[in-house]
């Protein structure tokens, strides 16, 4: 028997929360709902879920607070969902950890392609055996980037990061001193389901930044006014 996977919808608006778990029952997930922050945080721990549609507004504990809380204890896959368009609060969701950005209103299709596109990214993470491909790896000293297991290990320490990171700073690293565009990276690293401003490159890269340190050997440069490069020295 196949196992559904499981949908927290946290949202403190009911109807539209029975909206979206009604699109993603349809579509054979298991879905949970809750309607505030305080009980997003409970159900996280008791529902387990695989991937977390999260409000920002909402009452006590905002969404942004859930989101920050969540991501200190685990990586599993956020979309954040707001009436909110504005780029510096699309920026603060990615700077927390959030893995997509959804706007309200939004098209019921769009919303099940990017919970499938988010869950698929993250899925090899959990589900595929490192042996199963030794190709997907890349090698440099002091870091081994792995894509078949979604692992990185710095100076053999493993170094904890949410799937688009990892694709990220592979896809960097696979094409070493090679200069990619904002643009570039965005295509491939988020693809056609992806639509959102090039600060989203920016603010992964910071990210990976305060986790993975320059090296004697790389680095992740920026090359200004055009994008970035996995630098080999």
């Amino acid at each position: 028997m196949v196992t559904k996977q499981k949908i927290l919808i946290v949202d403190d608006d009911e109807n539209i929360a029975e909206l979206i778990s009604l699109y993603l029952t349809k579509e054979c997930f298991d879905t949970m709902m809750v309607h505030d922050g305080e009980s997003a945080l409970t159900a996280f721990d008791t529902y387990q879920p695989n991937l977390i549609l999260l409000d920002l507004m909402l009452p006590g504990i905002d969404g942004y607070q859930v989101c920050r809380e969540i991501r200190s204890r685990s990586q599993t896959p956020i979309i954040m969902l707001s009436a909110k368009g504005e780029v510096f609060d699309k920026v603060l969701g990615l700077e927390l950890g959030a893995d997509d950005y959804i706007m309200k209103p939004f098209d019921s299709k769009e919303m099940v392609a990017r919970v499938k596109a988010v869950l698929r990214r993250y899925q090899p993470a959990r589900q595929e055996p490192v042996s199963q491909d030794r190709g997907k790896c890349v090698e440099y000293p002091g870091i081994t980037i792995n894509l078949t297991n979604y692992s990185v290990l710095v100076d053999g320490n493993n170094v904890d990061m949410p799937p688009k990171e990892l694709e990220l700073l592979y896809f960097l690293a696979s094409s070493p001193n090679q200069v990619f565009t904002r643009e570039q990276l965005l295509d491939q690293i988020w693809g056609y389901e992806y639509v959102g401003d090039t600060r989203t490159v920016d603010v992964h890269i910071k990210r990976l930044r305060e986790k993975i340190k320059d090296h004697a050997g790389w680095s992740l440069s920026t090359v200004w006014g055009i994008g970035y490069k996995f630098e080999v020295k």
